[in-house]
């Protein structure tokens, strides 16, 4: 049973969201904000968050970039849960690390199904027979760490960008157009601009050389 954490501050959106879970085979546990998360956090670790961008208290983006610049967590799946809509916001917490975006109001259904989705993307990852140092040509990829070096340099890379050249290195003799990528590292329902994969592409060529 996949244990899920739902970081929100509105009583009436939260508590709908952790009764669907609840009675959808998952465990939910509902968080006001990022000191009740990290409380929670500390005594055991999340297979996903659902994480609130506009908390009272809190800063969504600010919670999720102290996720995902930690080592320990960084690999917990976050899916954003908000009002806003405007593109760059999407965009903006997506580049942070976020596996998903799901706009306010939203269907049960749908976040469930979006839910499953993420937590099927990111659990091959964790496969117990993977490899963990990943090698092509002058680059090496430590997936425990989430290090990647380059000619022996280290590279600064986000997260979507660690995420694209692992999978393009492990993908490297399939022939990959913009959507597979768009799907596979972006999720399905990204509705960002196309030119986001060509953009990624063009800064990793630019940090790998």
């Amino acid at each position: 049973m996949h244990n899920i954490y739902v970081v929100e501050d509105e009583d009436n959106i939260r508590d709908l969201v952790v009764y669907a879970l609840n009675n959808s085979g998952f465990k939910a546990i509902g968080l006001l904000g990022y000191k009740e998360l990290k409380n929670e956090i500390l005594k055991k670790k999340p297979d996903l968050i659902i994480l609130d961008i506009m908390l009272e208290e809190d800063d969504g983006y600010a919670i999720l970039e102290k996720l995902k610049s930690s080592e320990e967590y960084s690999e917990i799946p976050v899916i954003m849960l908000t009002a806003k809509t405007d593109e760059m916001d999407k965009v903006r917490g997506l580049d942070m690390g976020a596996d998903d975006y799901i706009t306010k109001p939203f269907g049960v259904m749908e976040l469930i199904s979006r839910i499953k989705a993420v937590l099927r993307r990111t659990g091959v990852s964790k496969k117990p027979d993977s490899k963990n140092i990943v090698e092509f040509k002058n680059i090496v990829i430590d997936l425990d760490k989430r290090v990647v070096t380059a000619n022996n340099k280290v590279l600064k890379l986000t997260y979507k960008e660690f995420e694209l050249l692992l999978y393009l290195i492990e993908n490297k003799n399939i022939v990959l157009t913009r959507q597979k990528l768009t799907e596979e590292i972006w999720g399905f329902d990204y509705e960002g601009e196309t030119r986001t994969v060509d953009v990624h592409i063009r800064t990793l060529r630019q940090k790998t050389r």
